[in-house]
């Protein structure tokens, strides 16, 4: 049976939570200050501990050293109003959850409910570090990159508890996967995960979005209606594009993650939620904060865990593996065996993907819709340039006296750093064949070498065959 140690200088506060502790199933011992609780470690270790954070003789966060990290004993730590930032650094310091006086007893089942019974949940998580060395897996996520390693240790600390997290990101590196991973990898994965770009929701209807209304609070409202905290109760709400909620709306926000409670457009009677919440942005968030994107106060609140996730540019193979997991869920739902030939490879690993994986997903999809039916192979399709990030110096100018070579050197070379070294890409811009284009650069020697350096490729492989 699991047991609990509860520590609290307070005699009612003990009484109140052993009570109610008891009403589920579980065993306690209670202590009033670090000492008795010391002892009551030795006796028998625990699996959940409440406990103050302030105490006759030191502080709750002090048993955290008491304990071996890896025993999986759960930290809830209870504080007055008036230390919630302490009871944030003891979240980032490895605690559960956390209590604010008058605690709320609710929350306590809805906590106890949530809590491992015998190291289930981390015994998983070490289970997905195995499958991620054997299959470049962790959840929902994947890649072997030395930048994804990382994400994925602080996606295993942190999916366990109760921490806020703040996940940044360029468009297109996949951060609501990684809110759907860390919500599996959670104890509240039996219940909702809900998903919401604040950016994709009209500023006039957010607020009803959000938090729900009552019928007849406005004008087209003939029903009542649950917001997003509402229905993600006892789950985890994901708000991706935070920065793009009107500021008004960040204020009504605060009071929620702060309070717990939240009131339905068209009432003032107020309704108890419990969600974890995780943000994304694809900004800056400092830089937001100055901008008056983001109230500052949300942002200390929201960033009790910031995770960056690398944009694809930077994960070297593993665009190649992703790439490959795209095709094969492809090949399964059409029952095909499609490979890449090697002219696509060549161009996956060395193109910049400005997209990230959302863009490498979308070729992926183009090379095999338009591959022929009766071939193993994807079609080679061109690489489409981010309109959204133009390249400097799209123009070649040709004095007047230029000779033919070197005009056709010129426009040759350019037209391959335009295309970030990629051959295949370059010759169909220049309309000449890629056998045509080796020679031309076994001919400029060390400036193609220069013009195709992301290619990786030696321009003298070519054989010497004219064109």
């Amino acid at each position: 049976m699991p047991h609990v140690l509860i520590v609290d200088d307070d005699p009612s506060t003990r009484e109140a939570l052993a009570a109610i502790i008891g009403e589920d199933g579980l065993t306690t011992a209670t202590a009033s200050d670090l000492r008795e609780a010391r002892i009551q470690l030795v006796r028998q270790t625990p699996d959940v501990v409440f406990t103050d954070l302030k105490l006759p003789d030191g502080t709750g966060v002090d048993l955290f050293e008491d304990l071996d990290p890896h025993s999986g004993v759960e930290f809830i730590v209870i504080t007055g109003h008036a230390t919630v930032e302490s009871a944030v650094s003891a979240l980032k310091m490895g605690a559960a959850d956390y209590l604010v006086k008058p605690i709320n007893m609710q929350r306590v089942k809805a906590i106890l409910s949530r809590l491992p019974r015998a190291g289930d949940l981390k015994a998983e998580i070490g289970t997905l570090r195995g499958e991620l060395r054997r299959m470049g897996r962790f959840g929902l996520m994947l890649g072997n990159s030395p930048a994804m390693q990382t994400v994925y240790d602080q996606v295993g600390r942190v999916a366990p508890t109760a921490a806020s997290v703040l996940l940044i990101g360029e468009s297109g590196t996949g951060k609501e996967v990684a809110a759907q991973t860390l919500h599996e990898l959670s104890l509240r994965r039996k219940h909702s995960f809900i998903a919401v770009n604040c950016g994709a929701i009209s500023p006039n209807l957010i607020e009803s979005e959000m938090f729900g209304h009552e019928r007849g609070s406005f004008t087209g409202a003939d029903r009542q209606h649950k917001g997003y905290f509402e229905r993600a109760n006892g789950g985890t709400l994901f708000l991706d594009e935070i920065t793009e909620m009107p500021i008004e709306l960040q204020v009504k926000l605060l009071r929620v993650l702060e309070t717990g409670m939240f009131m339905r457009v068209g009432t003032t009677k107020e309704i108890e939620t419990d969600v974890r919440l995780i943000a994304a942005t694809n900004r800056d968030p400092e830089q937001a904060v100055l901008q008056g994107k983001l109230r500052l106060d949300l942002y200390h609140r929201l960033n009790v865990f910031p995770i960056n996730l690398p944009p694809l540019r930077e994960l070297g193979k593993d665009v190649e593996l992703l790439a490959q997991a795209f095709l094969d869920e492809l090949n399964n739902r059409y029952n095909t065996k499609k490979d890449f030939p090697a002219t696509v490879r060549e161009m996956l690993a060395s193109y910049n993907w400005p997209g990230n994986v959302r863009e490498l997903r979308n070729y992926v999809q183009r090379a095999y819709i338009m591959s022929a039916s009766d071939s193993d192979a994807t079609a080679t399709v061109p690489l489409q340039i981010s309109l959204s990030k133009p390249s400097a110096g799209t123009a070649v100018t040709i004095p007047f006296g230029t000779s033919l070579a070197q005009a056709d050197r010129q426009l040759i070379l350019a037209t391959l750093e335009q295309c970030g070294g990629v051959k295949t890409r370059a010759a169909e811009i220049l309309g000449i064949s890629l056998k045509t284009l080796y020679n031309r650069l076994v001919e400029y020697g060390e400036d193609a070498n220069k013009a195709a350096v992301e290619e990786g490729g030696d321009v003298g492989d070519a054989d010497n065959e004219n064109p």
